[in-house]
């Protein structure tokens, strides 16, 4: 994985943050088998759109998972839960960004979402 700093665009917020971009291998491991403490924020990227469906077998923990366009402009966002079978967008994306519901992150998932 590589460190990356993005800027992801809300309605209101424009927020700074370092991922971990996602190679192949870590696109299909994401959170699962992740210490929730330990979890970084991961991005996947894809060269063209996607509707991709995500799942979260094996993470033990809730996390947010945001899904942005080729500007990193939020088209949609979701609080996931353990175990949950089928998680997908209603719009195409360029990238999903995976943020762990931690202590360290907590701040950043109310700043984008709120409570």
């Amino acid at each position: 994985m590589v460190l990356e700093k993005i800027s992801v665009k809300n309605k209101k917020r424009k927020l700074n943050l370092i991922v971990n971009k996602c190679t192949f291998f870590g696109k299909i491991r994401g959170l699962m088998f992740r210490r929730r403490e330990n979890a970084k924020i991961l991005l996947f990227e894809f060269k063209k759109p996607k509707r991709y469906a995500i799942h979260s077998f094996f993470v033990f923990f809730p996390f947010l998972v945001i899904w942005l366009d080729d500007r990193n402009n939020v088209l949609e966002w979701t609080l996931v839960y353990p175990w949950k079978f089928r998680v997908s967008p209603r719009k195409k994306f360029y990238k999903i960004v995976e943020i762990p519901k931690n202590k360290k992150f907590l701040p950043i998932i109310k700043l984008l979402v709120g409570d």
